[in-house]
This record gives structure tokens, sequence and C-alpha cells, in this order.
């Protein structure tokens, strides 16, 4: 019988935690993403695993002691110290393969939702208004599509987008040029080049120090007049005051974000602006992202745990 314990942080889904509970070992369910509830709760788990909240912070990790693994189903580590688990031996894993067709497909429909006032129109209709002769929206057919971050979702932006006939443009200094050839885009060796020719540009990066404001108001402003932001991958990797700006004076002609800077987003004027879609981070929430992240979570827990999963570990 398996002795490791498992803390789930509150919002992994049930079904992730029944099958934690499964495969791997008791499950504690967490009520809140409080730091002293976490403390007090972590410190004879070996397995904790997180989403995008809450902060895994040194505290956390100093205070528990026989800890192995922060697991993270999705892409994003951000919220995750791994400088305090290097130096307490803690592995930090995620899934970032589970999400992929899910963000990618969601990042499409802001698109086409944004460039054919959908979202607007829709808004109108059922308030009694009949927007027909107001809105004429533009095709992504013709326009040059530019990628920043070409990691899996990014290349599946790409497949898709040059299936709609969009010529596609990437910029990601760290894949080389076959990666961008192989899934239907040409490779830009400067980000200004990719801001100064895409009609659309749509972020697929992680965010560090070097994607921290990585559209700033100068990389906003080199920009065509009228393009199109979309943002599924971290809020801090846009300046949010620079882009509300740049909507406020239409430089920018409209922007789809599904993250933000703080969560839930505290700018109200800004996300009630017409040309700015807000989704709640809701990307990588399909039942299939979620199924997928929950196999691959478990087959690199069982791998990183064997073989404590069918004996007594050591404290």
């Amino acid at each position: 019988m398996s002795k490791i314990k498992v803390l789930c942080a509150f919002g992994v889904p049930d079904e992730m935690a029944r099958r934690l509970k499964e495969e791997i070992g008791p499950v504690t369910i967490l009520n809140s993403h409080e730091e002293d509830e976490i403390v007090d709760a972590i410190k004879d788990q070996h397995v904790f695993v997180v989403r995008s909240k809450p902060k895994v912070t040194p505290r956390i990790i100093e205070n528990a002691p026989v800890l192995r693994v922060v697991a993270r189903p999705g892409v994003g580590t951000d919220n995750i110290d791994k400088e305090s688990c290097a130096r307490h031996n803690v592995e930090v894993v995620n899934t970032p393969e589970s999400s992929v067709s899910s963000v990618a497909e969601f990042t499409i429909g802001l698109a086409v939702s944004m460039m054919r006032h959908i979202y607007t129109t829709c808004a109108l209709l059922k308030e009694g208004q009949w927007g027909k002769g107001k809105y004429t929206g533009k095709t992504v057919e013709g326009k040059t599509w530019g990628i920043i971050g070409f990691g899996g979702i990014g290349r599946r932006v790409a497949e898709i987008a040059s299936a709609m006939r969009a010529e596609v443009v990437g910029f990601d200094p760290y894949v080389p040029e076959e990666e961008f050839n192989n899934h239907g885009a040409r490779r830009v060796l400067r980000l200004e080049e990719l801001l100064e020719k895409s009609d659309i540009v749509s972020l697929h990066v992680i965010l560090n120090e070097q994607t921290r404001n990585l559209l700033s108001a100068e990389a906003l402003a080199m920009m065509k007049k009228g393009a199109y932001i979309i943002n599924t991958s971290r809020g801090k990797v846009i300046d949010q005051a620079a882009l509300r700006q740049a909507l406020e004076e239409g430089h920018i002609g409209g922007a789809a974000l599904d993250v933000f800077d703080t969560e839930p987003p505290e700018d109200r004027e800004m996300i009630c602006q017409e040309n700015l879609i807000t989704t709640p981070h809701i990307g990588g929430s399909t039942k299939e992202a979620f199924q997928q992240a929950t196999e691959i979570m478990i087959r690199k827990l069982k791998d990183l745990l064997q073989p404590d999963l069918t004996g007594p570990i050591g404290d």
C-alpha cells in the first residue's frame, strides 16, 4: 500500500483528486489558497498539486520536510518558487502537453470573435439592438499573424492560422528555424520585425524576467495601427496600462485577454472597453485538457516516486 500523501490545492478538479487517490495515495484537499492553511497542512505531505494558484512560497517549502514533488497540471509554473524547491530537493513537474489543442483553438476563437465583432453584436442583439449595418469585420485570410513563443501552443496556432490562409511569422530565439518551417510559419529574428509586420499578434510565452512586459509601451507603438492582440499566456507579459492607452487611442484595433496582471482584474474601466474581449483565464479549461493533464501528471509522478508507491518511505 502506498504511503505517499498528496495535498491538493483549492480548485483542483474533483475527478483529478479522485484519480490521484486511486493511483498515488491518500489525498487531502485544501479549502482556500491562504498560506497559513497550506503551511499547516503540508507538514506530512509528499506531493503538492497546484494550479495557477496558490503561490508556492519559500515559507511553504521550508515547512514541508517530507515534500518530494510540486505538481502543476498545466503549463505555467511562475506561481512556484523553483529556487526554493531546488534548495530543498523538491521536484517541480507540469503538463504543458495537455493544453496545446485547447489553448490554440481558444486563441483562434478569440481572434475570430474579435475581428468579426461576435461578442459585441451578440450582446447588442440580446439587448434588442440589430447591429448588422454598424459592424463590418475582417477575415483572418490574407492577414499576417505574428506568433510570439513557438512552443507546443504556438506551433498549433501556426498550423491552424496557416490553414486559414494567413501568412504566419514567428519569433522565438530558442527554437530552430526548421521547427517554424515544419508548422507553416516563417521565422523572424527580431521581435521588432514581427510587431511591425503583423496584423494579428498572439502571445504564447512563459512568464520570466525576459518576458515580463515584453509588450511594453514602446513595443506596442511599433505595431501596425489597427492591429489585434491576443494573450492567453500570462497577464504580466503585456504592460496593461500601456495596452489600455493604445486601445483608447485607437492605435491597437482590438485585444482579447484571457489573462491579466492581477486576477481577477481590478481595472474595471479597461475590461469594459468595446474593443476588448475578456475571459477569466479559461484557455486551457476543457474536459479533454483536464483529462490529459491528469493522466500525464500521474504518469510523471509514478516515474518520480517509484518504488515508494508500493512501500514505506523515509521521512
